[in-house]
């Protein structure tokens, strides 16, 4: 049911937005006057490593002021996403900021993704390959997609509708998101890299970073090349904008919004994911209602919107 609304939802929204349908620009700055409550998971992890938010964002900040290769490379693949550099900084200053330390030099990641190459693991929960799991009848409507996004998208609206939370044929599944429980060999949580990209996430984007970047595509049979691509800074920053880059273009082409003035949405999408989904609600919400709802930030992207005339001196 969940992935039938869901459905009905985009392709009303898609409808809704033919030419006849003006694009609005969603205004810049945050609609909260004070930041969202953060995650207790994030404030527990940070006051774990003796540290702060604050702390960390100074360490992130002074990663990105400091080393002028990183920021070479942000500006370089910004623009070939077509997107502002200032989308990528945001996002990787809040990844850094919330749920990960900031390493001192690009130059460790570098020696992070070596450690990954030639590593023997595999996507799967319970014994079962993930390729295997998709291959279940329940997925049969996703065969004819080829676009990785539509196509990993819909396998995870299947999974939401059909398995989450459910026993199917005698089989008890966990009351958890796709990628956790088939995309996360070593630990419940995990990102990784530069961008802190989700290995779920990097199979979806996969055809537009080969398209853009050049990058060899990704297969979820492969879990070495996932984890390796998503650790290696250069190609993990394809990730990142590419994630930026389909944000914007599912709010423009769903919601009927432009979202690419406001580094602290785009922020907060990165962070929470689920752009075509989140995008299709809004625009439900906005049919419905008879003002302009506006896109909301949150914690992770308010950050962002407060400290943008900092971040942007950056670039």
């Amino acid at each position: 049911m969940r992935r039938l609304l869901t459905s009905l939802l985009i392709a009303a929204a898609l409808v809704n937005s033919a030419p006849a349908f003006a694009m609005q620009t969603v205004p810049a700055g945050n609609r909260h006057a004070e930041q969202p409550d953060i995650p207790g998971a994030s404030v527990r992890r940070t006051k774990g490593t003796k540290s702060s938010f604050d702390l960390k964002y100074e360490k992130v900040h002074e990663l990105l002021a400091t080393d002028r290769e990183l920021m070479g490379k942000i500006r370089k693949v910004s623009s070939a996403y077509g997107i502002n550099p200032i989308h990528v900084v945001g996002a990787i200053v809040g990844e850094h900021t919330y749920n990960v330390d900031a390493y001192d030099r690009l130059q460790a990641y570098y020696v992070k993704a070596a450690s990954y190459a030639g590593e023997s693991f595999r996507f799967a929960y319970d014994g079962e390959n993930v390729d295997d799991f998709v291959a279940r009848p329940q997925f049969a409507q996703c065969k004819g997609k080829s676009d990785s996004y539509t196509l990993w998208t819909c396998r995870e609206d299947v999974w939401e509708s059909d398995f989450r939370g459910k026993t199917v044929g005698g089989e008890s599944f966990p009351n958890n998101r796709f990628s956790a429980v088939f995309f996360q060999p070593f630990y419940a949580g995990q990102t990784f890299g530069l961008g802190q990209v989700n290995p779920l996430t990097a199979l979806m984007l996969s055809d537009l970073v080969t398209r853009v970047s050049g990058y060899p595509k990704l297969n979820e049979k492969n879990a070495g090349d996932v984890y390796k691509a998503i650790m290696d800074p250069d190609i993990s920053l394809a990730f990142v904008a590419a994630s930026i880059r389909r944000s914007i273009d599912d709010y423009k082409e769903i919601a009927g919004m432009d979202i690419s003035g406001n580094p602290g949405l785009t922020a907060t999408l990165y962070n929470v994911g689920n752009s075509r989904q989140r995008a299709a609600a809004l625009a439900a919400k906005n049919r419905s209602s008879g003002a302009t709802v506006w896109p909301e930030e949150n914690y992770y992207g308010w950050l962002i919107n407060d400290k943008l005339d900092e971040l942007k001196g950056l670039l």
